[in-house]
């Protein structure tokens, strides 16, 4: 029998295996001509791509970095916004029963409006530009925030609560010390969702919100526009990768902070 950690290290190399045993039967596909250039590039193809992105950048000059740089500015200031305020709304739908009666109806009739759908009125209402931008990312991670922290906070248990009231805690402490550490698995989660919606919404809002500029949407947009399948595709291999490198972070900040709190 293999230990954990071994098994864990059979699993990432399988893993790691697999991707290679894909790419190279996918350039085989290729040299046998049996997968169109024109329609299905080939990772040589793709690879020589993301170096023309890196060193001329598309449009001319408009490198790959500041694009990459500019889509993470974009998606920052929409996703931060949503944690302050979906984070602390969660709880206090909670704690007050008179809050969350008053609030929930509108946020039922928002929440099934996929964030996609708000960009003509966001561009009429702020322009394009960053500000639109950061209101279609806000409305993609919120929900997902709002909704799992108002779950986690549901999930703790009442004894704690009322144990406390009888030690005549005051209000304050129990919403730091006991609500808002008991809802941060749940939070976590919602934090998680939120940031992948909000990566993927960005993207897709960029494909219409951005005329000039540097943008990762915007990038393949063009892309497209010039006919360039292989640059299409070095994009999109570019946005998998930050979206991935993203969950690890936020991952790796969820199982530290849990491991403060439970220390606590």
């Amino acid at each position: 029998m293999f230990s954990p950690d071994t098994k864990n290290r059979l699993i990432v190399l399988a893993r790691k295996q697999l991707i290679v045993l894909f790419l190279i039967f996918w350039q085989l596909l290729c040299w046998a001509g049996l997968l169109p250039p024109v329609h299905v590039p080939s990772p040589l193809e793709i690879g020589a791509g993301l170096l023309e992105l890196i060193r001329v950048g598309l449009p001319m000059g408009f490198t790959l970095g500041g694009h990459i740089l500019t889509s993470l500015y974009r998606v920052a200031w929409g996703f931060f916004l949503a944690m302050i305020i979906g984070f602390p709304l969660g709880i206090l739908m909670v704690w007050s029963v008179g809050l969350r009666e008053a609030i929930r109806p509108i946020i039922e009739v928002i929440r099934p409006i996929p964030p996609l759908a708000w960009i003509p009125i966001a561009i009429i209402w702020f322009g394009i530009g960053i500000k639109s931008a950061a209101f279609i990312i806000f409305l993609g991670a919120f929900f997902p925030i709002l909704l799992d922290t108002i779950s986690g906070v549901l999930l703790i248990n009442p004894i704690l609560i009322d144990s406390s009231r009888t030690l005549r805690v005051s209000t304050g402490k129990i919403l730091i010390h006991v609500v808002t550490m008991g809802a941060l698995p749940s939070t976590f989660t919602g934090i998680r969702v939120g940031l992948g919606v909000a990566w993927m919404t960005l993207v897709a809002a960029e494909f219409t919100g951005v005329k000039t500029g540097y943008g990762l949407g915007y990038m393949i947009m063009t892309a497209r526009d010039v006919q360039r399948p292989d640059l299409i595709l070095s994009g999109m291999v570019i946005i998998g990768l930050i979206g991935y490198l993203m969950d690890v972070v936020i991952r790796s900040l969820r199982t530290r902070a849990l491991k403060w709190v439970q220390e606590e």
